[in-house]
């Protein structure tokens, strides 16, 4: 792990450059999300639309990019800690584009989900390699606070997949909602063609300035050392519990609402993308910030912060979805979100942390493909197929149970943590 030094200060421009940098990676993050929640907002209408989809399809729909992209993040993850970063991201960023556009296009339910499955590629490639370029824009110490910039394009281009896609659904049909999602991530590639590509590992003065001639080679074999990391395997097991409640809740709250507590449809998508978007914001600076300054006081503020409003969040959760007084069930779903926003800045910089310079696009592969191979992949059609077999209301409560496990596991980490570094000291 990185040893604790004093930073080095940069010159002013590439500050600027570093910058410029969060800012349009932040967009496209935004969009990305916008891309991917889009369909969330279209799962009513595709159920009563020519292609007669039941809720188990709608479920693997969400997750068939996934999947894709849970295969691909680790091919991403080699070429992005050796490779030009900015390249690899702007062709993602045109393919995930092209693909969300292409789904408009579909006239059946395979073709959907392949146009749907091919977004997976772009997706990868630019969530593999985006937080690497982070850490060597800024040190450890504020990378907090600039995750919780770049993630907090995810609540927001949520929303904006739900608000977008369900007005553009409800006033022109959920054909033009893709094409409208779709479209402008072709202008955001060429912005991310033109980025600025640092040394790895500039901004974190106790590493080497470059891998050792065997971790250069090694390719393959760092997933091999990242999996003997206990603190990184940990992380990354707390949050596959995590995602599973949040990719869940994410696709089917919606049709929850609607179908379960009766909000039209268009109130529906608009009142839950607004939602997200308010707590998304507030819960992702206030952790961000928050996750900073516990990280002064122990190495483990990170996990101690996402572990512990987690936990607190999943009763939260939990009443959410069985109140039936719209009132409670709004002020639970408020505060359950800023908890689990609370999360996303500090639980990736500590992945972030725990690794060294040339192994940080690598490690956000593993743990991509560990969070959605155990998390947002089964989730949707999980519940999908719950729902089909009992009701949506009685199969969104695996959702609470998934936060209070990701919790656990997190807040144990970091009780171990500090233990053992104790024990190291004595």
């Amino acid at each position: 792990m990185p040893t604790e030094t004093a930073p080095r200060a940069l010159p002013a421009a590439t500050v600027r450059l570093a910058t410029t940098g969060l800012l349009v990676l932040t967009l496209v993050n935004l969009f990305n999300y916008l891309d991917r929640f889009v369909v969330a907002a279209l799962v009513e209408s595709l159920r009563t639309s020519e292609l007669a989809l039941s809720d188990t399809q709608s479920g693997l729909l969400m997750t068939g990019f996934i999947v894709v992209y849970m295969v691909a993040s680790p091919i991403f993850g080699v070429l992005g800690d050796r490779g030009r970063r900015p390249r690899l991201l702007a062709a993602g960023v045109a393919v995930w584009s092209l693909a969300t556009a292409a789904a408009g296009l579909a006239r059946s339910y395979l073709a959907l989900l392949g146009a749907r499955a091919c977004v997976g590629i772009g997706e990868a490639a630019y969530g593999t390699i985006a937080p690497s370029l982070l850490s060597d824009y800024f040190p450890r110490e504020q990378r907090g606070r600039v995750m919780a910039v770049f993630f907090s394009a995810i609540p927001i281009g949520s929303a904006l997949g739900y608000i977008v896609g369900g007005y553009v659904d409800h006033h022109f049909g959920w054909r033009k909602a893709f094409f409208v999602a779709g479209v402008p991530g072709l202008l955001l590639a060429l912005l991310a063609l033109r980025l600025w590509d640092p040394p790895r590992g500039q901004r974190d003065p106790g590493e080497p300035s470059a891998p050792p001639p065997d971790a250069a080679k090694a390719g393959w074999r760092s997933y091999g050392d990242l999996a003997r990391n206990r603190r990184f395997r940990l992380t990354v097991l707390g949050y596959a519990g995590y995602t599973f409640g949040i990719g869940g809740m994410a696709a089917w709250m919606p049709a929850f609402l609607e179908r379960v507590r009766g909000v039209p449809k268009d109130v529906a998508t608009v009142q839950f993308g607004i939602i997200v978007v308010a707590t998304g914001f507030a819960g992702t600076f206030a952790g961000g910030w928050l996750g900073d300054r516990l990280l002064k006081r122990t190495p483990d503020g990170y996990l101690w912060l996402s572990g512990l409003a987690t936990l607190l969040a999943a009763p939260l959760a939990l009443a959410t979805l069985v109140s039936t007084h719209r009132g409670l069930a709004m002020t639970s779903l408020v505060l359950a979100e800023l908890l689990l926003f609370a999360s996303t800045g500090p639980v990736n910089s500590a992945i972030m942390n725990d690794v060294h310079p040339w192994q940080r696009a690598t490690a956000v592969a593993a743990c991509n493909f560990t969070i959605h191979v155990l998390g947002d992949v089964p989730s949707p059609p999980l519940i999908g197929a719950l729902s089909d077999a009992s009701s949506l209301a009685h199969a969104v409560l695996v959702v609470p149970v998934a936060f209070l496990a990701g919790g656990a596991v997190w807040t144990w980490a970091a009780a171990s943590e500090t233990r053992r570094r104790r024990r190291a000291a004595a």
